[in-house]
């Protein structure tokens, strides 16, 4: 079993760290950013060093390939995206880039033997934080392999107009249009050129931590559902309005969010989780009943019929009494759970079945680049553990040990795809 480097990886830590050092330990790195240039001019530097080949695409995103024994050969490429959240952590996403680069730098100071060309890939704006949504360069890209009923939430041109919320008369064209790493759409990935693709990243989440585990063979992405849920009251004077007679679209929304948890987690399902992490009421004044509430809630799970059974109790919320207030249940958007290639998820068990790295099989609750990715070529996923589950926040941590266990596992899983012949 080959070994990748630790202290080569603990460099590349320590190095793309400081590229948007919020001050706290974390980074903020939006993508396109100024920030995000001098990760990819990192990236070029290391990758030019090794003898790599470096492309981008009409969407920034960057492919660093070194050849194999084959020149007509499909690629195999691994990466991730080098953007944060804003005061994100040093591991989401930039691991997957830095896990690839470090696979690219062993095979080459080993002269490890390969058919297939090795590309390691930077996606350009997964995260989305300054221009919605997010996955927003991997759904574009594979836009005409997705399923229909959400395909068209990445039609080019309306990624394009997405604004930022930075500067809202600025959009993702017109700043892509001048960004430094734009390159040619020629040059994005396909499935005529490329045969597989792995994606290395952080847990983001405690399973892995809690079982003992140090690496996560990841079987796929769960299904998900986006609804918001609408409360029409009446405004009054805050002062003069009594309460027997309000219609208080706040107070209606408590009631049906604390109704939701109770009916929710009557089903019993354990790995079934659900969020409300996004409001908006009106007119928002202190000294006026609220006439408006609306809430978020974020469901995932991996089996469909378990969904079915939140939305059959989002859709009581409707035929209920809530302060004298109107619910409106309004679907934003869903996904089924995307499931990883099962060869691909073969050779990383066999990878990790040949080190002495505790591991164990485990879904992805996040969404990934790798999620749309599946829908045009095989792909799959190699967790690494996160320290007490965090992720999205300056404290975010996993030891340069467990990033380069992660990172030698998908060098040997990658090798074994090499070696097969389809």
């Amino acid at each position: 079993m080959y070994l990748c480097d630790v202290k080569r990886m603990e460099d590349k830590i320590t190095t793309f760290a400081k590229f948007g050092d919020a001050g706290h330990g974390g980074i903020t790195r939006y993508s396109l950013s100024p920030e995000s240039v001098q990760a990819r001019d990192e990236f070029v530097r290391r990758m030019t060093a090794i003898g790599a080949t470096i492309e981008t695409d009409d969407l920034a995103n960057m492919y660093a390939t070194i050849p194999g024994s084959d020149p007509n050969a499909k690629r195999i490429v691994m990466g991730s995206h080098c953007d944060s959240v804003k005061n994100g952590g040093n591991y989401d996403g930039i691991l997957g880039v830095i896990g690839a680069m470090e696979v690219l730098e062993t095979v080459v100071a080993e002269n490890i033997p390969h058919k297939h060309p090795l590309t390691a890939m930077i996606w350009t704006n997964e995260e989305g934080s300054e221009f919605p949504p997010c996955m927003m360069s991997s759904g574009t890209v594979c836009y005409d392999y997705m399923p229909e009923r959400f395909k068209d939430n990445f039609e080019f041109n309306k990624m394009m107009a997405s604004k930022s919320i930075l500067d809202p008369e600025m959009t993702f064209g017109e700043k892509l249009s001048t960004f430094k790493y734009k390159g040619e759409k020629s040059n994005r990935i396909n499935p005529d050129q490329y045969k597989a693709m792995f994606e290395l990243h952080i847990e983001q989440g405690p399973i892995l931590e809690d079982a003992g585990k140090d690496v996560g063979v990841v079987t796929c992405v769960l299904g998900q559902m986006l609804y918001r849920i609408k409360f029409h009251g009446q405004a009054a004077h805050a002062g003069t309005f009594p309460m027997k007679k309000r219609k208080d679209a706040f107070h209606a929304a408590s009631e049906a969010l604390c109704y939701l948890h109770e009916e929710i987690d009557k089903l019993g399902h354990e790995d079934l989780v659900y969020t409300t992490g996004e409001v908006v009421i009106h007119p928002c004044v202190n000294t006026v009943i609220p006439d408006f509430f609306d809430f978020s809630i974020d469901v995932r799970h991996e089996d469909p019929e378990v969904l079915n059974q939140v939305r059959e109790i989002l859709a009581t919320l409707e035929t209920r009494e809530w302060q004298g207030c109107k619910c409106e249940v309004v679907l934003g958007w869903n996904r089924d759970t995307v499931y990883f290639d099962k060869e691909l998820i073969g050779y990383v068990r066999e990878a990790v079945a040949e080190s002495d790295i505790p591991h164990m099989d485990i879904n992805s609750g996040a969404g990934h680049d790798a999620q749309y990715i599946s829908y045009m070529i095989p792909t799959t996923m190699i967790f690494v553990v996160s320290k007490d589950g965090l992720s999205h926040t300056e404290v975010e941590y996993s030891t340069p040990e467990q990033c380069t266990n992660g990172a030698s596992i998908m060098l040997n899983a990658v090798l074994k795809a090499d070696k097969a012949e389809a």
